[in-house]
Parts: C-alpha cells; structure tokens; sequence
C-alpha cells in the first residue's frame, strides 16, 4: 500500500511539473504596456525562449519597434560580471527571443524597447536554476 501510494504521489508531481505554467511578467514601460513569457519557470541553465508582447495605450499590437534584451549577473567574489545581449525578432505580432544565463543563481533582466528614438524599460530579476 505504501508503494502504492508513493507512486501516485510520484505521477502527480511528475504531471505538475509536465503542465507547469512559464514565468510571467506584466509591467507598464512609458506609453506601451508589456507582457514577459518565458517558457521556464524557474529559467534554468541554457536556453529559455521568452516571448514579449507589446501593445500601446489602446491595445493595439507594437510591431514597428526595435527590441533588445539584456541580461547580466553582478561581479561575486573570484567571478567576474557576465553580460549577455539578445535581440527579440518580431514574429506575427509578437517578438521572441532567448535567454541563456550561463550559470545558476540571480539575474537582471532589462527587455529594451525603442520606438521613433524613445527608449522605454522594462526590469526584472530571474533565478535560473
């Protein structure tokens, strides 16, 4: 019975994991309001696609942006800061592009988005794992 019982348990994490929902991000930066999606929650290790929708004051969809994403860890004690750039590709409405943080622990994360040569900002922090 003890087995048994371990096993289900064992299924529904597994399951839980299959069907885990990606990190989410929604924040407002200057007149556009934007929505995060990576595809990992928690990012880990290598590469985590992240897709960025951009839409302005009346929801209509931003496709005529330039966007870049930049993502670093502080300097430590024996390690040097790591800084690492990736740009977002417009797809259909949407952009997407990919993280791949270097090593496990707590990441910046700033998605730039740059329209008629207004810079706008949005930051977060991730912890890959």
């Amino acid at each position: 019975m003890k087995r048994l019982m371990a096993l289900i348990l064992a299924v529904m994490l597994m399951a839980g994991v299959a069907y885990a929902k990606g990190l989410e991000v929604k924040q407002k930066a200057g007149d556009y309001n934007v929505e995060i999606r990576l595809d990992k929650n928690p990012p880990v290790v290598g590469n985590n696609s992240m897709e960025i929708e951009i839409t302005d004051a009346s929801g209509r969809p931003v496709t005529d942006a330039k966007v870049l994403v930049n993502y670093s860890m502080p300097a430590m004690p024996g390690m040097p800061a790591a800084n690492y750039k990736s740009v977002a590709l417009l797809t259909g409405t949407k952009y997407a592009a990919t993280l791949n943080p270097s090593m496990s622990g707590a990441w910046n994360v700033a998605v730039k988005i740059t329209k008629s040569g207004k810079t706008s900002i949005v930051k977060f922090n991730i912890d890959a794992q």
